[in-house]
């Protein structure tokens, strides 16, 4: 074969050419992925906006709203928790108890709007909500949510007195008890509201930090309707304390029996509307343990109960199992009750160690005797007026009394002007 020599003078041209040939190959590379980059660029820019108009005509216009928002965790039981939609209309909600599985009963608005639980839910409990809705083309919105109840430690109820739907005494009062202290006084008082048909003016008093008592300046007034709304969900009670409640209740106020013992006479006259209807003899209070003065709510009756003067400070020194028609007037154990051990005494002797006793039997099954009638003509809210006693009068706080306290003092414990 043959061999060739190449010389420099070669060897320097296809150095050059080779040069020549790599920039042009290299600014051809350049140039085209610059005009590459650009094409691609738009080709992608227009594909993606070709796809979100894609994405946008095919999703719903629904937009579905579920409060409170998604890991609440101090939502309210009661009206707190809703789903609505705008341009839309729902057509499934399911809230369930993650802990249970158990499903909360819940209504759609009759548009399509709204959905709320049918009843009160559990405190300390964590639910979780899914939501579908449909637009007016008929395409579909979906939308999911977790959230945790409030506590018991940081919540408030009040636990009110009378109960609903009963029929009670002109003298009483609605007093609630909350089960936690309040310091914000005015915002839970105005979360409350007590009103009688009879247009009674009415005031609710606090007498310390968990009782709020409402009443008119006077008695109600013989057959009005009282009623007592708490609108105080979500309402804070003290820092990190909410209310749960929402409720209406009313309660009959029937006849006006208002009855006055005389401790000196050792006698009880019963007026009813105004007439007088029945004297009773009656044993109050000794001296050594007088009964005490001044107006008095009957809150409990009871056909027999145990006494037992352990419980109210009289250690060993009585314990009755069975007193007839018993009918408490005090929270310290003042009653008005038949007496069947007590021979004699009625209407001639002070022998009590504060109650008011009317004669009676054993076994309170004689509708014949003082105690048996009194009991079954009285009803709870009824007045029992105590006069001529040698005892001081009972302060307003104890048992259902605030009719003891002057009309302008009652005024100043509202926190609501």
């Amino acid at each position: 074969m043959e061999k060739r020599v190449m010389t420099d003078g070669k060897r320097r041209s296809l150095t050059v050419a080779a040069v020549l040939l790599g920039s042009a190959v290299t600014l051809t590379a350049c140039s085209s992925d610059a005009g590459g980059a650009s094409g691609g660029s738009g080709t992608k820019a227009e594909a993606q906006a070709q796809v979100d108009r894609q994405a946008a005509e095919e999703a719903s216009a629904a937009r579905i709203t579920i409060t409170p928002k998604n890991g609440a965790d101090n939502a309210g039981v009661n009206s707190d928790v809703k789903v609505q939609v705008q341009d839309g209309k729902l057509t499934k909600v399911t809230m369930t108890a993650v802990a249970t599985g158990d499903e909360v009963p819940g209504t759609i608005s009759a548009d399509g709007s709204l959905w709320e639980p049918d009843g009160q839910l559990e405190r300390s409990t964590t639910y979780k909500i899914s939501a579908e809705a449909k637009d007016a083309k008929g395409l579909e919105a979906k939308e999911h949510s977790k959230l945790t109840t409030v506590s018991p430690d940081n919540s408030f109820i009040g636990n009110f007195t009378p109960e609903a739907d009963t029929t009670v005494g002109v003298g009483m009062p609605v007093s609630i008890n909350f089960d936690k202290g309040i310091t914000n006084k005015a915002d839970v008082q105005r979360g409350v509201q007590v009103a009688s048909s009879s247009g009674q003016k009415v005031v609710g008093h606090w007498f310390n930090d968990n009782r709020l008592d409402f009443r008119p300046e006077d008695y109600w007034q013989a057959g009005s309707t009282v009623t007592l709304k708490l609108d105080l969900d979500g309402v804070e009670g003290a820092p990190g304390v909410q209310g749960i409640q929402e409720k209406t209740v009313t309660f009959k106020v029937g006849r006006s029996q208002v009855s006055t013992v005389d401790v000196e006479t050792k006698e009880m006259t019963v007026v009813r509307d105004g007439q007088e209807v029945k004297k009773i003899p009656i044993s109050a209070g000794s001296n050594e343990n007088p009964t005490y003065n001044g107006q008095m709510v009957i809150s409990e009756k009871f056909k027999e109960t145990r006494m037992n003067g352990d419980s109210v400070g009289f250690k060993g020194e009585y314990d009755i199992k069975d007193v007839p028609h018993a009918m408490r007037l005090s929270r310290s154990g003042t009653f008005i009750h038949g007496n069947y051990w007590g021979k004699g005494i009625f209407g001639e002797a002070n022998t009590s160690h504060g109650c008011v006793g009317l004669a009676d039997v054993k076994g309170a099954d004689d509708p014949e005797t003082d105690g048996s009638w009194f009991y079954d003509n009285s009803l709870t809210g009824d007045v029992v007026i105590v006069k001529n006693s040698p005892d001081k009068t009972i302060t307003p706080d104890n048992g259902l009394n605030g009719w003891n306290m002057p009309w302008n003092e009652w005024v100043a414990g509202s926190a609501i002007a």
